[in-house]
């Protein structure tokens, strides 16, 4: 049999891959290939050959004993696993890993017969042999490194999910303590705007934390829709704003806003988005230079938009900033997260988050979301 495989090498190849190529969504690329059909044939030729030639340590070494071996794969094994791994990479299925092996099992039966070539029981068996250690050791590399995958999508979802939730509570916790420093000068009354402040911050922070709650154990229900005024939403952000311009040495200019615009959304969540854009305005524009906020009507739509001196994005920065854990700066003291949340938060709502650099001045980003009617 040896001689046989050597002899019709290329054309069992060819008959692999024409029958991998009918099978649909499937393509016989030099990759799948590398660790696949040619090299278990040149293995299968040099144990068959080994086997002829009395050498059953070699043959063992190459190919295995039969039912493989747990401890130390062979050659076969070692590049059943490789192969198992790429087609896994490549989005394959299981079976599909093994339909390989049992392609080129095929091919070398309807050729044998086509060449009237017949092979003795013993060659037979070490053709099952190999064909059954390779497959073994194919699906058992695919299923281990589909577990690792689906184990490693599981773990970065969790972080992404934690790290959404830290960075939303230190976003509403260092708005709760600017306010309350506020308080303490004793200029200001604890149940005026600077305490409502406070008092929204910590009503955010038990939201958050009974968002958490029904995510371990669920409750089922929608999230809580309202129509709000956008000039009330706006004059709210407003106020926590000024507290952070005042740390950074900064002016923000609030235009005035329609009294009659109006949206419906989850307020809480939409509140986040904008304060997330608002301290990225403030984290990043120059010094004592202004940030804006304003509010336009476009038709049925309502654009609220923030603008920043920064001095424009660096390239390539649009398109990857509302991405989770992407940070575009030099500056590392947040998560990366600020901007994806506002994204998601806006995107729940029905709404569009964009970004327009303007080179050498600054960003404008804007929160486009569609008009309702006030009730």
């Amino acid at each position: 049999m040896y001689q046989f495989l050597a002899n019709n090498r290329q054309e069992l190849i060819e008959r692999c891959r024409a029958k991998v190529a009918l099978r649909e969504k499937r393509g016989a690329s030099r990759e799948q290939l590398e660790n696949g059909v040619p090299l278990f044939l040149d293995q299968l030729t040099r144990t068959l050959h080994a086997e002829e030639e009395g050498k059953v340590g070699v043959s063992l070494r190459i190919s295995g004993p039969t039912g493989g071996d747990a401890h130390a794969l062979s050659e076969i094994g070692t590049s059943a696993a490789a192969h198992g791994r790429v087609l896994l990479g490549l989005g394959f299925t299981v079976d599909q890993v093994v339909h390989d092996y049992g392609d080129l099992c095929q091919a070398i039966t309807d050729l044998a017969v086509e060449r009237d070539a017949p092979f003795s029981v013993d060659e037979f068996r070490t053709l099952n042999r190999c064909l059954d250690n390779a497959i073994a050791d194919a699906v058992t590399e695919f299923a281990k490194q589909r577990d690792i995958d689906i184990a490693g999508e599981h773990a970065a979802a969790e972080t992404q999910r934690l790290g959404f939730l830290v960075h939303e509570l230190r976003n509403h916790l260092s708005a709760a303590l600017m306010a309350f420093r506020a308080l303490e000068t004793g200029t200001l009354a604890v149940g005026g705007s600077t305490g409502g402040v406070v008092k929204r911050a910590l009503a955010a922070m038990r939201a958050l934390v009974d968002q958490s709650i029904a995510t371990v154990r669920p409750a089922g229900g929608e999230p809580a829709l309202e129509t709000f005024s956008v000039a009330a939403f706006i004059a709210d952000a407003k106020i926590s704003a000024l507290l952070y311009a005042a740390t950074r040495q900064c002016t923000l200019h609030v235009a005035a806003v329609d009294p009659l615009l109006s949206i419906t959304g989850n307020r809480m969540l939409l509140a986040a988005a904008l304060t997330n854009l608002l301290q990225n305005a403030f984290k990043y524009t120059h010094p004592h230079s202004l940030v804006t906020l304003s509010v336009k009507e476009q038709g049925d739509r309502i654009l609220i938009a923030v603008q920043d001196h920064c001095g424009g994005l660096p390239p390539g920065a649009a398109a990857a900033m509302f991405k989770p854990f992407a940070q575009v700066s030099s500056d590392r003291s947040g998560l990366g997260l600020g901007l994806s949340i506002a994204l998601r938060s806006v995107e729940e709502d029905g709404g569009k988050l964009t970004v327009q650099d303007l080179p050498g001045t600054g960003c404008i980003f804007s929160i486009d979301l569609p008009r309702a009617p006030l009730g």
